[in-house]
């Protein structure tokens, strides 16, 4: 036997609720009768309320004593000339809402409605039975306070049920982190049993723009997939130059309609902003995963007629499996770079919370140790005066750790523009000129490659503002997607390969060179000095601008 002890309070609570009503109404003990019958009635529902043919008989009972006491107690009411009749049902017919919840909230809407129609048929018998010189059942208020109720109790299994329908399926939804703890697990496991960089989406890129050279030989090629914000970003290509690829989706292109329509399109004209003019074929092919198109890829040859249908079907042939490889990368990507955003996130707001707070705090206790020391007492004032210095500079450089963890790349800023704010604000506290130099196209890496390149150019910064005593920086940034180039150069006194923190700085700088497909390459500048770089793709021959600023120091 299982009591449920919330629904034995309810009952109990409405039984001496409508003890007292009833008292009240009719001033009469013996109507309390129908209470006792109540109490017998509701006896299942305190003793066995799962019980499969004893629980639904109970509360049959109970609304069918609620509907006979409800004519009874009104005439009683009415006879005493106290109260009228619809007073006198409105003090037992509340108790027809315990019943009917019961039932809608244990999944039986067809006995909640048989339980209203059992109430509606009683009332309708109590009133005839409690007949007493005029019958009650014709009395406006009696009818007035039963439908009131047998409303209400509809209303009340209505809603009851309707909660319960919305509620079922979050009952059997896995919760969100025991299904991202699975979903999260078997990539891993995929991601261990595939062969190679098959979560590299570069990687991807390179290895489908080579098995469709073999189908469809041309003079250019790309892979692009969606960067957010309506633009493009180029994954890999190829081609005896780098190409200004049009990233737009809302320009007149075979690349806006092949990304809307989901269907392969050919044009008769170079989908480049670059291309020089002259005959040009173009096959854009949408890569699309289920009913998401996650990238495309352009085929170019500089002869008419490329692309016929049979090229198009072999392309497509192989496109289709790629989509698939290329949607659980960039997923892959999406997932790393958010879960290494909120670490970088979690991270500051604990050395911010933590030991900022309290070197600020020791900063304090040093000046009032300083303002309280005793006349005749330098060389105490001395050792705490380089103690205070030595806080202040280590505050300061918690500070800048703090600014470089919470500095990423604007989706609107670009790259260059990151990388020239950190530069910026770490110069004008270590008092060094800054020059920038600014070579950026258009068009925009991946972000999970422009959070890279930053990370490495921090390092790279910092490195020269710690260790390297220099005057002066030059920043150099060249973005030209897929290629890309940032160099760090300093007048400093060197690169000192044989500090340990220099060597774990640049295999930090390697490890993530690496993880985006670039090389790392630091060589020494003339006459002092040294110069950092990362290089991503291969360089090509092209009319640029490039853009020059010198942020002088103290600025």
């Amino acid at each position: 036997m299982r009591v449920h002890p919330l629904a034995v309070a309810a009952r109990l609570v409405m039984l001496a609720l409508v003890a007292a009503l009833t008292q009240i109404a009719t001033k009469e003990p013996g109507q309390l009768r129908w209470i006792a019958l109540l109490l017998v009635a509701a006896l299942p529902a305190f003793f066995a309320p799962d019980h499969r043919f004893a629980a639904p008989l109970g509360r049959f009972a109970e609304v069918a004593v609620t509907g006979l006491a409800a004519g009874s107690i009104a005439a009683a009411a009415n006879i005493s000339g106290t109260f009228d009749a619809g007073f006198g049902a409105e003090a037992v017919l509340p108790y027809l809402a315990v019943p009917l919840l019961t039932a809608a909230l244990r999944r039986r809407p067809t006995e909640g409605a048989a339980l209203l129609g059992v109430a509606a048929v009683a009332m309708v018998v109590g009133g005839m039975l409690a007949e007493d010189g005029e019958t009650i059942i014709t009395q406006l208020g009696y009818l007035a306070a039963g439908g009131q109720w047998l409303v209400l109790g509809a209303i009340v299994t209505f809603a009851a049920d309707t909660m319960r329908q919305l509620m079922a399926p979050a009952e059997n939804k896995p919760q969100p982190y025991a299904e991202a703890t699975r979903l999260l697990t078997q990539l891993r496991s995929v991601a261990r049993s595939l062969p190679g960089a098959t979560l590299d989406p570069g990687g991807i890129s390179e290895h489908l723009l080579e098995e469709l050279r073999v189908v469809a030989p041309g003079h250019r090629a790309a892979v692009l997939s969606a960067s957010g914000g309506g633009r493009l970003v180029v994954l890999a290509q190829t081609g005896a130059e780098r190409v200004d690829w049009e990233v737009t989706l809302d320009a007149d292109s075979a690349i806006a309609d092949a990304w809307a329509t989901q269907q392969p399109q050919t044009a008769s004209r170079s989908q480049a902003r670059s291309h020089q003019g002259g005959e040009a074929s173009s096959l854009v092919v949408p890569l699309v995963a289920g009913v998401r198109t996650i990238g495309l890829v352009i085929l170019e040859a500089d002869v008419p007629n490329a692309y016929p249908s049979a090229v198009i079907s072999r392309v497509t042939e192989v496109t289709g499996p790629a989509a698939l490889r290329l949607e659980a990368a960039l997923l892959f990507d999406e997932v790393r770079s958010l879960a290494t955003n909120e670490e970088r996130q979690r991270l500051a707001r604990e050395i911010h919370d933590g030991v900022a707070q309290e070197l600020v705090m020791v900063g304090y206790g040093i000046d009032n140790a300083q303002a309280t020391l005793p006349e005749g007492a330098d060389e105490t004032a001395e050792e705490l005066r380089t103690l205070r210095g030595e806080v202040t500079r280590v505050i300061t450089e918690l500070r800048l750790s703090l600014f470089e963890l919470r500095s990423e790349v604007d989706r609107n800023g670009g790259l260059a523009a990151a990388i020239a704010e950190y530069a910026r604000t770490l110069g004008t506290s270590a008092g060094l000129r800054v020059h920038f130099t600014f070579d950026e196209s258009t068009a925009r890496l991946p972000a999970a490659t422009e959070a890279e390149l930053l990370r490495i150019a921090q390092e790279a910064i910092t490195n020269a503002r710690k260790h390297a005593g220099a005057s002066n920086l030059w920043v150099t940034c060249t973005v030209d997607p897929p290629y890309a180039q940032i160099e760090v150069t300093d007048d400093g006194k060197g690169f000192a390969d044989d500090r340990p923190d220099g060597r774990y700085g640049l295999a930090i700088m390697a490890e993530r060179a690496e993880r985006i497909r670039g090389r790392l390459e630091i060589r020494p500048r003339h006459p002092s000095g040294t110069t950092v770089a990362v290089v991503l793709g291969t360089s090509a021959r092209r009319d640029s601008v490039r853009d020059s600023v010198s942020a002088p120091e103290g600025e």
